[in-house]
């Protein structure tokens, strides 16, 4: 997906979700993926990969956040929230968004910035998924930072050993 100029208030967010990401540390095989959700100007949520500690697989930034920001607001959807998450958000991460109604997703780097690792094996185009949902009134910007939040990751040519690598 080719960048696009973001506002700096997307910026912002999105150097929060990296600063999210990072205080689970820096070691790219523990993907630390970090999400943010805005309302109104204001933070109501932020949450990182929590896969391994809880063990949950599908407590990835983005579902952590959006259950956060719906406890925290006392409602079930986050209409003209925006979600800023470091990665391309997952199918299951992005059905999340779409059911609660979130207005808008921005993510820093995408599936082509970063190892194969990170995603499903089996390639679903989150992005067409959007276009077809349920919903036409959820937007998904990718690219925000993108070269910053790659640097999470491992990079898409990384030698690694195949027991060692997520979703393969």
């Amino acid at each position: 997906m080719a960048s696009k100029a973001f506002e700096p208030t997307d910026e912002h967010w999105m150097r929060r979700a990296i600063e999210v990401a990072r205080s689970k540390g820096s070691d790219p095989s523990t993907s630390p993926l970090g999400c943010v959700i805005v309302l109104d100007g204001r933070e109501i949520a932020a949450e990182r990969n929590q896969t391994q500690e809880l063990p949950d697989a599908t407590a990835h930034a983005e579902m952590m956040a959006i259950r956060r920001a719906c406890k925290g607001t006392g409602e079930m959807e986050l209409r003209g929230a925006t979600l800023y998450s470091t990665l391309q958000p997952c199918g299951m991460c992005t059905m999340a968004s779409i059911w609660s109604k979130v207005g808008r997703v921005v993510y820093g780097a995408g599936r082509d910035d970063v190892h194969p690792m990170y995603f499903e094996a089996r390639h679903v185009d989150t992005l067409s998924f959007i276009a077809d949902a349920y919903r036409d009134d959820i937007t998904i910007e990718g690219g925000c930072l993108h070269a910053e939040c790659a640097t999470l990751y491992y990079p898409p040519d990384a030698d690694l050993p195949h027991d060692e690598q997520a979703n393969l």
